[in-house]
């Protein structure tokens, strides 16, 4: 764990230290029995012991246009209730912010309130120091709300570290618009999938049926394999897949480049965006396709929409894609909200929280911005105002309905998704120019999540 830390620090260290930072989506949100909870139930936490002194906080988070407008919204209602509070809002992209924010947890010198991904609970931890034992604020903060097992996830050495927001997957969204002018059917299964390849290289060279950078690859390829294999990407902490089963992922990751479904990971930088719902042939159609989280369908959705060269076109979620016996594809929780250990003002923190995630007014405005909630107040309230985006309820409902694995957060470990020193990028950015076979894209990338799975 401590060569994890300081490889960590000095990733955070060789980041760009001036980010701009701008001020002012297991169980389906029902509690575990064990909390005596359902969805039915309110939030019951009070706030009515807080202090009327000046208190002062920062809150950070990642997001899109939408979340970020939605999340200083609900800030801004949360100071009217609480008027001697003032929060202070920073946030980004979602590109180069863990690197960004990694050595600002570590040194405790991060925002108050930090939305987190799930892998950092471990990763920047430190045993449980660097985040508030939130068990401690039960008073300001129902707990009851939140599936038992979900909370325990999020535990080290006893303390809980943080609160789910909501539970994640990825799915396939298309460009329905695309697909009928070159005439070729939206993918369903491997022999379509190929089939469109072929169709969109016929029509143009510059058009692809599926976009996919080097994380998404990573979590195609895991797919891919579960839908061969049925099983879990790593079980008890240990890697659950041989170096052979691993090139027959990378053999059709090459496969599907050299068949002109995806573009390589060249002509992607090269198209010089952000991300994939950000670049210009996405919104344009050349790209007709994405693998993207549930959470995120607004987002991709609206760019598509938005296009001023080719305004009309279609938006479609697509069905599961069939590359085996089983079904592919894996949920996880997607971000938690977090409190840093150091923070002068805990319980001001944590009633944030609650109004965030528990609360009518907080709920009603963040809405499904970070995914269907995993609170059942959260969850009870949508419902009973009718209120969320309806395709994010049911881009999240196909998710859980069809991915049987769960996604270990050591998944997301640094070592592996950092961009753009990451495993991930390294393998799939070399096996794309070339640089090495499947063979040993398999055999680095094998080795290397053994080694991360072993130093955690």
């Amino acid at each position: 764990m401590k060569k994890k830390l300081a490889k960590v620090t000095a990733i955070a260290l060789s980041a760009a230290m001036g980010l701009s930072l701008t001020a002012c989506g297991g169980s389906q949100g029902k509690a575990d029995s064990k909390t005596g909870t359902t969805a039915q139930t309110e939030s019951k936490a009070g706030s009515d012991s807080a202090s009327t002194e000046p208190v002062e906080l920062r809150m950070s988070w990642w997001g899109g246009d939408e979340r970020h407008t939605a999340t200083e919204e609900a800030i801004k209602k949360f100071m009217e209730k609480y008027p001697n509070i003032k929060v202070t809002a920073e946030y980004g992209a979602w590109t180069g912010w863990e690197e960004k924010q990694s050595l600002g947890i570590l040194s405790g010198e991060c925002a108050d309130v930090i939305q987190i991904g799930s892998n950092w609970v471990k990763d920047y931890s430190k045993g449980g120091e660097t985040y508030l034992d939130l068990n401690q604020y039960t008073d300001v903060l129902d707990l009851t709300q939140f599936p038992e097992d979900k909370l325990k996830s999020n535990e080290i050495n006893g303390k809980l570290m943080a609160v789910p927001i909501s539970l994640t997957g990825r799915l396939f969204y298309w460009n329905k618009t695309t697909f009928d002018e070159i005439g070729v059917a939206v993918p369903t299964d491997e022999a379509s999938l190929l089939a469109a390849g072929a169709a969109f290289k016929a029509h143009d060279n510059d058009h692809y049926p599926l976009a996919l950078g080097e994380y998404d690859r990573a979590i195609f390829l895991v797919y891919y394999l579960e839908a061969k294999y049925g099983k879990e990407w790593i079980v008890d902490g240990k890697l659950n897949y041989t170096e052979a089963e691993l090139k027959e992922g990378m053999d059709f990751i090459k496969k599907l480049e050299d068949e002109h479904v995806i573009p390589t990971i060249a002509t992607i930088n090269g198209d010089m965006a952000d991300s994939l719902d950000k670049n210009a042939k996405w919104i344009d159609g050349k790209y007709a396709g994405l693998m993207e989280w549930d959470s995120g369908v607004s987002k991709v959705k609206a760019a598509l929409e938005g296009s001023v060269n080719k305004p009309g076109q279609e938006f479609v979620i697509g069905e599961f894609l069939k590359f085996g016996d089983f079904n592919g594809g894996s949920t996880k929780i997607s971000m938690d909200f977090a409190v840093k250990a150091s923070t002068k003002h805990p319980k001001e923190a944590a009633m944030l929280l609650n109004f965030l995630l528990n609360e009518p007014e907080g709920v009603e405005t963040l809405s499904t911005t970070r995914g269907v909630p995993c609170s059942a107040a959260a969850l009870k309230i949508l419902e009973e105002k009718g209120i969320g985006d309806a395709m994010t309820k049911e881009a999240n409902t196909k998710v859980l309905d069809y991915c049987k694995f769960l996604q270990d957060p050591q998944f997301d470990n640094s070592e592996l998704k950092a961009n753009p020193d990451g495993l991930y990028y390294k393998v799939f950015g070399k096996l794309s120019a070339k640089d090495i076979t499947p063979e040993e894209a398999a055999k680095t990338l094998y080795e290397g999540v053994v080694t991360v799975l072993e130093e955690n």
